[in-house]
């Protein structure tokens, strides 16, 4: 199932608090960026989530702090098979800093093929 089925859909982020970095080259070594989708997180008004694939239905995606993001760009947005379009960013966040990085899965019986025997 796809993370983006359990994730809420917003409006619009606050991307404008960020501006353009004054120097690409230390924002270069003190910062990694991510590039995807996205969305404020649905429990923490202080955190946003990442999803680098949206489309995808073995995903994962990623948690940081809104405090520990330095700098934002939009991205050309991707449109799905059926028309839907997800605005892309990549966001640059600060060495050192405290991600979640989450692989959801779906639990099943490892011996479900063993039954029979």
């Amino acid at each position: 199932m796809p993370v983006n089925h359990f994730l809420q859909k917003t409006e619009k982020l606050a991307l404008n608090c960020y501006h353009e970095p004054h120097d690409i080259n230390e924002l270069m070594i003190n910062h990694v960026p991510f590039t995807g989708a996205l969305f404020n997180h649905p429990h923490d008004s202080e955190k946003i989530v990442i999803v680098p694939d949206p489309f995808s239905s073995n995903t994962s995606y990623y948690e940081f702090r809104s405090s520990d993001i330095c700098f934002a760009e939009e991205m050309p947005n991707i449109v799905g098979v059926s028309g839907e379009v997800i605005p892309i960013a990549r966001i640059w966040v600060k060495k050192k800093s405290i991600g979640i990085r989450c692989s959801p899965f779906v639990v099943e019986d490892v011996f479900q093929g063993m039954r029979g025997v």
